[in-house]
């Protein structure tokens, strides 16, 4: 179990959100609409001296407009991967990939809430809530692996709630 990030790799925070269906938020990134696995939880880096969990709710934020959530857990380590040829070129000089420590967070709001254009960076073109055993096969190959930590870890999070 690491409690730092894997050296030569980016700090970041990903973040699972389950509604009280227990459903998992799912995006599909900016301009892969039409590819069946573009869709991921959010997810981003962590800015220098900033906490995780800060990080963590910054991100979701910024990313689907959400701020009602109650944290439910975090991953137990951090989750590594590398970045394949021609992804985020600009991060290869200085990054291998991405060192993730995850966080679930219970959404208290309303659907109403998401915005996906909450920031002018926007990442998301749309959104829907998923069972999470699904998100696995949802997202671009290079990342399955950690999805399926990240499911495997909190799955017994994802039920509905009253």
């Amino acid at each position: 179990m690491s409690e730092e990030p894997q050296a030569g790799y980016r700090p970041c925070v990903g973040v699972m959100v389950l509604n009280k269906d227990g459903l998992v938020f799912v995006g599909c990134r900016v301009g892969y609409e039409d590819d069946p696995h573009a869709w991921q939880l959010p997810q981003g880096g962590v800015d220098e001296d900033e906490e995780l969990e800060t990080a963590a709710l910054r991100e979701l934020l910024e990313e689907t407009g959400i701020s009602s959530v109650e944290l439910l857990g975090q991953s137990r380590q951090w989750i590594s991967y590398d970045l394949p040829e021609g992804v985020a070129k600009g991060w290869k000089r200085k990054f291998k990939g991405q060192s993730q420590k995850w966080f679930v967070y219970q959404f208290l709001g309303q659907d109403s809430e998401i915005n996906l254009n909450y920031t002018k960076h926007v990442e998301f073109s749309q959104w829907r809530w998923v069972p999470v055993e699904e998100i696995i096969n949802m997202v671009v190959p290079f990342k399955r692996a950690v999805y399926e930590s990240v499911v495997s870890e909190f799955s017994h999070l994802a039920k509905p709630r009253g």
